[in-house]
């Protein structure tokens, strides 16, 4: 993977990218990351560090486009709790969450894809057996000269 893309935050709220030196919005930075990349976002200013809060922006965004990010009842309990609690939840185990389900995720598509792949080849090995195996094969493959089906005596 590439190294991480350098934006920087002006105040005017506008976004620089410094690797194709040109200004950029949250849904290009959004389309980027989808692609793969790492970006971090430094304050052109200040200098501080405020990719958490421009990624913030980008789910946000998102979810207002989507009119829902999280429900209503666990929205509630991030704001009662929020802070602390919230902060150690997502730095602890949110991110593992994630990645166990792309995995898992990941594994169940395969194994659906080979189940599809043996039922395939399964449907095309029940059918070959049962034309092997049916007992009226002799009637069914009669020849106009051989109306009694089955072979001719010599």
């Amino acid at each position: 993977m590439a190294e991480k893309i350098l934006v920087k935050k002006y105040t005017n709220r506008r976004l620089y990218d410094t690797e194709k030196s040109a200004y950029i919005t949250l849904n290009d930075m959004g389309q980027l990351i989808k692609k793969g990349r790492q970006i971090q976002v430094i304050d052109a200013k200040t200098k501080e560090d405020v990719t958490a809060f421009i990624l913030t922006q980008i789910i946000l965004e998102e979810a207002r486009n989507k009119n829902i990010l999280l429900p209503a009842s666990v929205l509630h309990l991030i704001i009662r709790y929020g802070g602390a609690l919230l902060e150690e939840f997502f730095e602890n185990y949110f991110q593992q969450i994630i990645k166990t389900y792309l995995t898992y995720k990941s594994s169940m598509d395969e194994q659906f894809r080979q189940w599809i792949d043996v039922g395939m080849n399964l449907s095309e090995m029940t059918q070959k057996t049962l034309t092997r195996l049916t007992p009226f094969n002799s009637m069914l493959n009669r020849s106009e000269d051989n109306p009694a089906g089955g072979k001719e005596n010599p």
